[in-house]
């Protein structure tokens, strides 16, 4: 009986030991570009805590910045370090796009010639473009195939049109620009509306670029209030205020926190980078969906080839644009807006690169 009693509890020990140890993972190889600047500055914390790709996921950091940002990219390096994150194990940081770009699983492409004084949308459009053409050939080099892209530098979804054209061996679908702060800040505007919190609003949309032209839509979208779920125009009890102070308030959001803190918006902004590539990585939630800017498949009458926001659901790192959302004739109105100034950009942007 001992022996038995033995051999049971050697097997019993056994099967818990084995079903019950950690499954070891391999790092997930993350590239952040500007990563010297304010939005990296949140947003690699946020990687290295385990808050996108799980917590129980190692990552290596692959840091990007341009040659004379290295000293300030190196005391970035010091932090992490000091931050003491079990989940990192190693840092890449470096001003050398091979580098930087070799083996990745996934990019946040920050970095961007940000807008000056006296500077015009063109202008800035020409010296970006430049940028994320090179991005999209070093990607094409040196990434997986199975990369996943995020950008989010200025004018997003433009750039993330072109750095997909210049990685052809790349799915166009890996691409995507980053429209998630404008969902956020839709989000959180009809929340305070309502006397809620953001997280009981549902289906909030960013149609179109990530610009003054967007258009925030709530005319889909719900709201969780003690009463129950209710559509948001039933909750807010005002069209006039809906479409017109609310969808300009989202639309130009992004200048008055500049005109409020002097610079642009950081902390926010790496939030929802963080929430768009955690969608991608783990799939939306039942029901909900997200905003993104995606390669143009024609749907909703929107020209294609164009990187355009939609509300999109996420299955297994695969996004899918949703075909059900009610278009009125209000609706349509601003989507041809927002269309008529991502043909412009891609029309410029393609001449800049010919040039």
């Amino acid at each position: 009986m001992c022996i038995l009693h033995l051999l049971v509890n050697f097997f019993k020990y056994s099967y818990l030991s084995l079903h019950h140890r950690p499954f070891k993972m391999d790092p997930v190889r993350v590239l952040v570009t500007g990563a010297a600047g304010q939005i990296a500055y949140s947003l690699i914390l946020q990687i290295g805590k385990g808050d996108v790709f799980g917590a129980n996921q190692p990552v290596i950091l692959h840091l990007l910045d341009i040659p004379p940002m290295m000293k300030v990219l190196q005391g970035v390096v010091m932090e992490i370090e000091d931050c003491a994150l079990p989940l990192v194990k190693d840092v890449v940081a470096t001003s050398d796009v091979d580098v930087a770009f070799n083996n990745i699983d996934a990019a946040f492409l920050v970095g961007s010639m940000p807008r000056k004084e006296g500077m015009e949308r063109k202008d800035l459009l020409e010296c970006n473009v430049k940028i994320f053409k090179g991005q999209g050939e070093a990607l094409d080099k040196f990434a997986k195939k199975s990369v996943k892209v995020l950008v989010v530098g200025n004018p997003a979804n433009t750039n993330a049109l072109i750095c997909s054209k210049y990685a052809p061996s790349i799915p166009r679908e890996n691409f995507s620009a980053m429209t998630r702060l404008d969902q956020n800040r839709a989000k959180a505007a009809i929340a305070k509306k309502v006397g809620v919190t953001a997280d009981k609003v549902k289906n909030a949309i960013i149609w179109g670029n990530h610009s003054s032209t967007q258009f925030p839509d709530v005319k889909n979208a719900t709201v969780e209030l003690p009463s129950g779920e209710v559509p948001v125009y039933d909750a807010v009890k005002d069209t006039e205020w809906l479409q017109n102070e609310f969808v300009k308030t989202i639309q130009v959001r992004g200048a008055a926190v500049i005109a409020a803190r002097k610079m642009s918006s950081a902390m926010s902004a790496a939030k929802a980078a963080g929430d768009h590539m955690k969608d991608i990585w783990f799939g939306t939630s039942p029901g909900q969906s997200v905003s993104m800017g995606v390669m143009s498949d024609g749907s909703y009458g929107i020209a294609k080839d164009l990187v355009f926001s939609f509300p999109v659901q996420i299955v297994n790192k695969s996004w899918k644009i949703v075909d059900n959302f009610q278009i009125d004739d209000f609706a349509r109105e601003k989507l041809s807006i927002t269309e008529k100034e991502l043909l412009e950009e891609k029309e410029e942007a393609l001449q800049v690169c010919q040039d």
